[in-house]
Formats: structure tokens, C-alpha cells, sequence
């Protein structure tokens, strides 16, 4: 069973979850909007913490996606 965090350092309704493969953790960043969920990053698992350039990353999705659906 995937876990499941809010990271709210992303932005709103921004959630990690996490999932476990044969020989590696999986992080899965994303967003669930009232009409779809925005996959914003698919990363394995290397260190306790989240990236810096991750969160960035995924915050720019989300101005660029936001700023199209606007």
C-alpha cells in the first residue's frame, strides 16, 4: 500500500506518495484538482529528504500549468 504526505512546500493540494518496488522506493509528486490530477514529478528515493531542485521543479509545472488552464 502506497503512503501518502501532503507537501504542502509545492503547493496545495500537493501530495507525495510513496511506493515500494522490488529494489527501490518510489516518490511520486502530485496534485489533485477537482477535474484531474497533475503528475508532477516520478522519482526513486535516494535520501530522507526531498531535493531542492525537485520541489522547484514541480512548482514550475504547476505556474505553467496554471498559468495555461488560467
Amino acid at each position: 500500500m502506497p503512503q501518502s504526505r501532503p507537501m504542502p512546500r509545492i503547493g496545495k493540494r500537493c501530495q507525495e506518495l510513496r511506493v515500494m518496488d522490488a529494489d527501490v522506493t518510489w516518490r511520486i509528486f502530485c496534485r489533485v484538482d477537482p477535474d484531474a490530477v497533475l503528475i508532477l514529478e516520478v522519482c526513486a528515493k535516494k535520501t530522507a529528504t526531498t531535493p531542492r531542485q525537485t520541489i522547484t521543479s514541480c512548482q514550475r509545472r504547476l505556474r505553467e500549468y496554471d498559468d495555461e488552464s488560467g
